[in-house]
């Protein structure tokens, strides 16, 4: 392996840098939430709940086992159901779909734009007397059009659910993610700007009856110990997360700062000649969970990207509807021609908090050079 300009491997994550960094903090948090004895539900998980609640600008946050089961609990708690048909783009991890399937609904695709988001000019279209939802999904930690689809649904009488998995922070039009549809699911896993030290994940409403839903819902359907209103599941979010999240929280603008520079620094550097970076619209705020070019010859991109050691990602490189997964769905190749060439373009490039003004000069120059 030859090396880049800096000398050494430049990682796609760094999740041990962000231990060292907050090692003295957190350990004290862990050894309160052991010595408490309280490790599911309790203090922790509510005032994770309420932190969140004020930060999302929503009136409730229920603290979830997983983005996924945000997703799955939520369409339950919107009346989505069997037969239903939920909206939804093609170029999300499979979660999104798959919690549609899950419980029975029908995932509706519509093809996205040049920023990889929904194409809200295609939904009208696609929408039907079963459809009852439409899911947007906010790609990469920028939200999707947001009034666009809001008015939409609001003309059909149809809900919004938002996929904000990974968008915690991100803005449009000033209104943070999770607060535009009658629900937002997000996720906390490791990689996540908002991240725990396993799986978890949240979902935000203003709606007091789908809050209270999901809470009993989460707890197999339990109003106590002993009483159970409905048949529910297992989704809690445990309270060593919690905690850990509850501290995480407060640097959340301080990492969505740094991600947005490093954005911002790789926009000034890659050549705009060979290199697409969807435009950040002046009433977006992107958090950046991602930072995705669009290239061509991508695969032997990443390949010497590699041998320089520089990790990269796609995300992702087999659309939804081409998966093994979706073929009772009945999708062909050219069934969303955006999609499915930006899946063949797409490189996810270093853009976490740990990485350096050098680094992201190294990958530049790098890409810049071969793409030359």
């Amino acid at each position: 392996m030859t090396t880049n300009s800096t000398g050494f491997p430049i990682p796609y994550v760094n999740l041990s840098a962000q231990w060292s960094q907050e090692r003295d903090q957190l350990l004290p948090i862990i050894e309160e939430v052991l010595l408490s004895g309280q490790y599911v539900g309790g203090k922790y998980v509510e005032e994770f709940e309420s932190a969140a609640a004020a930060y999302c600008g929503v009136k409730h946050v229920v603290a979830l086992n997983s983005g996924t089961d945000a997703l799955v609990c939520g369409l339950v708690a919107m009346g989505v159901g069997r037969g239903d048909e939920v909206i939804t783009p093609p170029n999300s991890f499979i979660a999104s779909t798959g919690a549609i399937v899950h419980i029975g609904a029908v995932p509706v695709f519509v093809d996205v734009c040049a920023d990889q988001n929904i194409d809200p000019l295609l939904i009208e279209r696609t929408i039907t007397k079963k459809t009852k939802a439409i899911m947007p999904v906010h790609l990469t930690g920028r939200m999707a059009s947001m009034e666009a689809i809001s008015e939409i649904a609001s003309g059909h009488g149809i809900s919004v659910i938002e996929d904000a998995a990974q968008a915690i922070g991100s803005e449009f039009a000033s209104k943070k993610s999770g607060s535009w549809g009658l629900v937002g699911c997000f996720s906390t896993h490791p990689l996540k700007n908002l991240n725990a030290i396993g799986d978890g994940g949240f979902l935000t409403t203003n709606d007091d009856d789908i809050a209270q839903r999901i809470r009993l819902m989460r707890s197999h359907g339990l109003a106590d110990r002993d009483k159970a209103e409905s048949f529910g599941f297992v989704s809690r979010m445990d309270s060593l997360q919690a905690a850990i999240l509850g501290f995480r929280l407060k640097q959340l603008p301080e990492v969505t700062a740094k991600r947005r520079a490093n954005a911002n620094l790789y926009r000034a550097l890659l050549s705009s000649e060979t290199v697409f970076i969807p435009p950040d619209l002046e009433k977006e705020l992107n958090t950046y969970h991602t930072f995705v070019i669009q290239v061509d010859r991508r695969d032997e991109l990443k390949s010497h990207l590699a041998q320089l050691g520089i990790s990269t990602s796609i995300h992702y490189p087999i659309p939804i509807h081409l998966q093994p997964a979706a073929k009772s769905l009945g999708h062909e190749i050219g069934d969303f021609p955006v999609t499915e060439e930006q899946a063949s373009r797409i490189l996810t490039l270093p853009v976490n908090q740990f990485t350096t003004d050098a680094q992201i000069d190294a990958i530049s120059s790098a890409i810049n050079a071969f793409l030359k």
